[in-house]
């Protein structure tokens, strides 16, 4: 079982974060061994594709290069000029080869682990030249399943390079028989054709080192149950941390609350302990809601921003204990407290519409009924 320097056994699957931590410092899972199986098998299919147009290039390297005029016998720089136009030729005839084995050699690289670039993985690291830690590689696991692999592919490579040759060998030898241009021809399609067959050889070596590159990759990366929780507290704060944020976030909310108070209708109080602020418009909404409630110092705020911009303040403790407790900020209000909410909006009303000298003064209503599924005791 993996440990770290403190002794503690690495059970925990690595999380997400220590996985992109990890591809940023280019810690991600390879296999050398699906990059050669995909190099070889797809460029010797390449081979096989292009044998035509290859060779018919090198019959004409080889016609052109033999063929000297005359005159350039005599002339010092006519083999380097030939030389040069060889060489640009070879090169314009296996552009597409190269080109087909590149992209293969990138595809198959990120195949696995995907794209990372990470200058870290480029750093010098002296502890790699230690020689105790290079003995403790050769002889761990992985240094054992690298060997496995080694003669596996030297059985494997060497198996089907000898039945490659027994199977093709009249067929190489009948080339000494044929004409040069299709012997030229000939002879790269057999070659293509014994890439491919050899490099199947490998698919097998690949098929066992992709899972275990990936299951090795994250053995490595394996967490201690502290790590997490180190890891846990870096992302998310320390709690001191994260509680300072929340009571600033508690602190915004109140200040958003009481900016709404003075656009209230009416305050219902406990009258001490608990305060709800409502506000009803007729036309826009289907019942009264709650705009800003709370408790203690936060409802002797409400009254006291409620005070300073006149909104009429109710004293009705069982209401305002089944608002603040059936009711959430920006909610309307249930419907069984429809009713006694109705009485308070009524008076209010009617004492904004009160002229003094003129009529009776309205008289603020009696107990109101609260459902029993609504009450909240005291």
């Amino acid at each position: 079982m993996a440990e770290n320097e403190d002794g503690q056994e690495k059970t925990e699957e690595p999380t997400s974060k220590r996985l992109d931590d990890a591809k940023k410092k280019g810690q991600i899972a390879r296999s050398k061994e699906l990059n050669t199986m995909a190099i070889t098998l797809i460029g010797g299919m390449a081979l096989v594709g292009m044998s035509g147009s290859m060779g018919d290039g090198l019959a004409n390297i080889m016609s052109e290069s033999l063929t000297i005029a005359r005159g350039d016998m005599f002339d010092p720089t006519a083999m380097t000029r030939r030389l040069i136009s060889s060489i640009q030729d070879a090169l314009l005839m296996l552009a597409p080869f190269f080109v087909v084995v590149a992209v293969v050699a990138v595809l198959s690289s990120i195949a696995l682990g995907g794209v990372a670039f990470s200058g870290e993985a480029l750093t010098p690291q002296l502890s790699k030249l230690n020689p105790l830690k290079g003995l403790k590689r050769l002889f761990s696991l992985k240094g054992l399943i690298e060997l496995a692999k080694a003669m596996a592919k030297f059985f494997l490579v060497g198996g089907a390079t000898a039945l490659v040759l027994w199977l093709t060998l009249d067929s190489f030898l009948h080339l000494s028989g044929m004409e040069l241009a299709s012997a030229i021809k000939e002879l790269v399609n057999l070659i293509g054709w014994a890439f491919v067959l050899i490099s199947s050889s490998l698919i097998l070596v690949a098929a066992v080192d992709v899972p275990f590159q990936i299951w090795d990759h994250k053995r490595q990366l394996k967490m201690t149950r502290q790590e997490i929780r180190e890891e846990m507290k870096d992302t998310e704060g320390r709690p001191e941390v994260r509680g300072r944020i929340r009571q600033l976030q508690r602190e915004m909310a109140n200040q958003r609350m009481m900016e709404e108070v003075p656009k209230a209708d009416v305050i219902v109080t406990n009258p001490t302990h608990y305060a709800v602020a409502l506000r009803y418009n007729q036309l826009r909404m289907n019942a009264p809601i709650v705009v800003a409630k709370g408790t203690e110092l936060v409802a002797a705020n409400i009254r006291r921003v409620g005070t300073e911009h006149e909104v009429p303040i109710i004293e009705s403790p069982s209401l305002a204990r089944a608002i603040y407790f059936h009711t959430e900020l920006g909610e309307p209000i249930p419907a069984g407290l429809y009713l006694a909410v109705a009485k308070i909006l009524a008076y209010v009303f009617q004492l904004k519409a009160y002229v003094p000298g003129q009529g009776k003064r309205p008289s603020e209503p009696d107990e109101l009924q609260i459902p029993d599924e609504l009450k909240v005791p005291e």
